[in-house]
């Protein structure tokens, strides 16, 4: 029992000092997150895996709908850049390949990968309605990527599920798990347990952050609110308690969106 406790003991203890040295800043919040793998390692496995991806999923034909969503994430990924200028952190965007792809899907869906690398799934595009719905969505998924959020989870999955192995040796000796690390840290699949909270507190994070970017896009930030309002309405009111849910209730996410509102408009310009 005593040398339980002495190694449960000594894995907080190294937990702990990988926090210290990995720790990272979310933009906007100023929030600390445990970043323990190297943003080019993320990028490099991005780049992969985004290529698998179109490779096994059709890729929309209808070139309005394709044109619509590269020019929106055209204009998002600048409003990205500019905000960094205006920061002063600039080269925490080197490297990015940004990519803007619509896929054949009946699903509501949308993701973002490092490096900018984005999928919209057609299912979302009746929601989203048009370019200002859209952007909403970009925004969203953008800011997920710009906030390591991905890292984040990974970085969490490794401590947690791997016992704090290098994400070189987890993809060595444990790949099947560390694939489905990925797919979990980019919104496949739902996990009720120790990374739960972290998970809502991302989503958060992800509509402040594509609030602003949004709106330093040209697109008026306050269709946030019409947007999530129809995709509460698609739920018909089934979707799970909050505390069992990896994203904030549908009432949580509006109120909080109407809490940014005021900061998001201060870089809207029509």
């Amino acid at each position: 029992m005593k040398r339980t406790r002495y190694f449960a003991s000594l894995t907080l203890v190294v937990a702990a000092a990988m926090f210290v040295v990995s720790c990272g800043t979310v933009p906007v919040t100023g929030r600390s997150q445990l970043n323990l793998i190297p943003a080019s390692t993320m990028m490099s496995m991005s780049y992969q895996q985004y290529g698998d991806f179109l490779k096994s999923n059709r890729l929309s034909s209808d070139q309005n709908k394709v044109m619509m969503v590269r020019s929106v994430g055209m204009k998002i990924k600048g409003a990205v850049e500019r905000y960094f200028a205006q920061k002063g952190i600039s080269g925490e965007l080197e490297g990015y390949k940004w990519e803007f792809n619509l896929v054949e899907s009946k699903d509501v869906n949308a993701w973002c990968m490092p490096g900018g690398k984005v999928v919209i799934y057609t299912g979302i595009l009746p929601i989203t309605r048009d370019e200002t719905g859209l952007a909403v969505v970009m925004g969203h998924e953008v800011a997920h990527a710009i906030a390591e959020h991905g890292n984040e989870r990974m970085s969490q999955g490794l401590l947690t599920q791997l016992g704090g192995v290098a994400l070189s040796e987890a993809i060595k000796d444990k790949p099947a798990q560390t694939q489905q690390l990925w797919m979990t840290a980019f919104g496949v699949g739902a996990q009720v347990g120790v990374l739960l909270p972290f998970s809502r507190l991302h989503e958060s994070e992800a509509d402040h952050l594509g609030l602003i970017f949004m709106a330093m896009a040209g697109f008026n930030p306050n269709e946030a609110v019409n947007f999530w309002q129809r995709m509460a309405a698609l739920k018909g009111g089934q979707s799970p308690p909050e505390f069992l849910s990896t994203h904030p209730s549908d009432e949580t996410r509006i109120a909080d969106i109407r809490k940014h509102l005021p900061d998001a408009m201060k870089y809207y310009k029509k």
